[in-house]
């Protein structure tokens, strides 16, 4: 059996993850920008959330967080896809991609809505699809 919308859906979710990546990458590097730090202070005293500490810190902090849990996605996004090639494990790959999805989602707050429900639907189909089975007579 052809697993191929299951692939593509882990395809697809795993570059947006890359994209919370690429996103953590560059709040690594923008923690340096003076004026970048300036402004984030000026929106969290127009907010009233002074004292919060370091800004660059909690850019530090918030960044390797995404960085973090957004490879975790990938990678076992990507071991997901590498089970349902050649329909290996398909149950064991469905599993875990959905596991990943709800994980992501409760962890990133919501922000992974749209790749964490790719994988939530390609889980699905990994697990309820069935073989077609061929009656011989």
């Amino acid at each position: 059996m052809k697993r191929t919308a299951e692939i593509v859906l882990g395809v697809i979710g795993a570059i947006l993850y890359a994209l919370f990546t690429f996103f953590g990458i560059t709040l690594m590097t923008l923690k340096n920008n003076d004026d970048f730090v300036q402004e984030m202070e000026n929106m969290f005293a127009e907010q009233g959330m002074e004292n919060m500490g370091s800004i660059s810190e909690m850019i530090s902090g918030g960044s390797w967080y995404l960085i973090i849990i957004s490879l975790l996605a990938i990678i076992l996004g990507i071991v997901a896809i590498v089970l349902l090639k050649g329909n290996k494990k398909p149950k064991t790959a469905g599993i875990m991609l959905i596991i990943t999805a709800v994980l992501s989602f409760v962890l990133f707050m919501g922000m992974s809505l749209i790749p964490a429900v790719l994988y939530l639907i390609a889980g699905i189909m990994a697990l309820v699809r069935k073989p077609k089975t061929t009656i011989t007579a």
